[in-house]
């Protein structure tokens, strides 16, 4: 399955499997934005994120650690 901007929870459990030592509150969204356009199974348009998109990551991915 090709992961899209609109699979938050999707690219939060892929970020939490590729970066198990890495707390997602110390990450920054120029980092995040990188780390999601490296996943294997992501291939949206890069142009297609924005800040609400990246704080919706950040906020499934910090669900996902807990």
């Amino acid at each position: 399955m090709e992961l899209k901007w609109t699979d938050v929870n999707d690219i939060a459990i892929e970020l939490y499997d590729a970066h198990p030592d890495v707390s997602p509150l110390c990450v920054r969204f120029t980092d995040l934005r990188d780390w999601v356009l490296a996943l294997e199974n992501f291939g949206d348009d890069p142009a297609h994120c924005g800040e609400k998109i990246l704080e919706a990551i950040q906020m499934a991915w910090i669900e996902e650690a807990e």
